[in-house]
């Protein structure tokens, strides 16, 4: 009862949101003066499968195309110029070149960590390698972690560098959910890594990359200060929006959102498992996540922006003061662009949404009129 009461809340919510213009914008009641309006355009277009979109410190967009391309992009005029080709990519399904991010002292130390599935010796499987920009391609490849399993879905693979400089990588379940429960397996898991690839002596385990462990299939990844977000595609309920916190379960295959179902309760208070701050049933597909704080867009200050895949939108999840509700969520581009993957914000409070439709995929610049 708990589970439904909880989902048709959420979906009540999203629902009253849902029905804006595209460009309607909503501050949860909160100095409504302050609204601005916004403009949304094509920035750049001829994309295949882009799965990365962040604001690099050098000013310049950055993006990753799964069939292994990353190019960097002119956030002002579009122009795409592209960086490298990565040969050893292998794209099957849902997977090949993914999460990709920029050591945050680029300009100093200008390396480039990405993930990407390959075949290893006839078996699909993922690593994250670190690269070297010498101001016009990738060079120096450093395999940071491998065998990781991967599959045609379910990769997850999300990168995220903390402010204490480690690596967080999301894996998916890679189709098989009980590895999800498996400590000594590397899918359905959040990874920290050291950025040199060995392993930080205050993880939950000795010696191991693990973070977290029981998920399912975990596309979003942000840090706001130290706390850490992440968005997870469930199966035919509760996609979720989760705090990731260091050790702890998140339930997959076992419990679905809330602790609230069958063995559900009894199996949480087993396991030590975290519940979701949010839950959307029936599921959207919940893709790349990026924090926005920005006075040019006040109406979307202390929020996080989601880049859904079903419902082709992009949602603002309006935080409360500490960061652990979600407030208010509202709806943007409902079908305008197609399937949206990921979204990145720049330092100025534009924002770039990626598309995933496999057929002319575009950047969208979203910013105020």
């Amino acid at each position: 009862m708990k589970k439904w009461l909880f989902c048709l809340a959420a979906v009540s919510l999203f629902l009253f949101s849902a029905c804006k213009k595209d460009n309607a914008t909503d501050n949860g009641g909160d100095e409504p003066a302050a609204d601005v309006k916004l403009t949304d355009a094509v920035l750049a277009q001829g994309l295949s499968f882009p799965w990365e979109i962040l604001y690099g410190p050098d000013n310049m967009l950055w993006i990753t195309e799964r069939s292994g391309k990353i190019s960097r992009v002119n956030p002002s005029t579009g122009a795409v110029m592209p960086v490298i080709t990565l040969s050893d990519v292998v794209s099957q399904g849902e997977g090949g070149l993914l999460g990709m991010v920029l050591h945050p002292d680029f300009a100093t130390t200008p390396e480039v960590f990405v993930a990407y599935n390959y075949n290893k010796s006839g078996v699909y499987t993922k690593k994250v390698v670190k690269f070297t920009y010498n101001g016009s391609t990738l060079v120096n490849p450093v395999v940071l972690i491998d065998n990781i399993p991967a599959a045609s879905t379910h990769n997850g693979t999300r990168l995220a560098i903390s402010p204490d400089k480690k690596l967080f990588i999301t894996s998916g379940d890679a189709a098989t959910a009980s590895r999800a429960q498996d400590q000594n397996n590397t899918a359905g898991k959040i990874q920290r890594i050291n950025l040199d690839g060995t392993i930080p002596a205050d993880n939950p385990n000795q010696g191991s990359s693990l973070w977290s462990y029981g998920h399912r299939n975990p596309q979003g990844l942000v840090f706001v200060g130290d706390k850490l977000y992440s968005s997870e595609h469930g199966n035919t309920t509760d996609d979720e929006v989760n705090i990731i916190l260091k050790g702890r379960n998140y339930g997959w295959p076992n419990v679905e959102g809330l602790c609230s179902t069958g063995s559900e309760p009894g199996f949480c208070n087993i396991n030590n498992v975290v519940e979701p701050i949010f839950a959307w049933t029936p599921t959207i597909a919940p893709s790349g996540v990026d924090y926005y704080n920005s006075d040019a867009i006040p109406q979307w200050k202390n929020s996080l922006l989601l880049a859904v895949l079903k419902d082709s939108e992009l949602l603002q999840l309006k935080l409360n003061a500490a960061g652990d509700k979600v407030e208010v969520v509202n709806t943007f581009y409902k079908s305008a662009y197609g399937r949206m993957r990921d979204v990145a914000v720049s330092p100025a409070g534009e924002v770039f949404i990626i598309t995933s439709n496999g057929n002319n995929d575009k950047i969208i610049k979203v910013a105020k009129e």
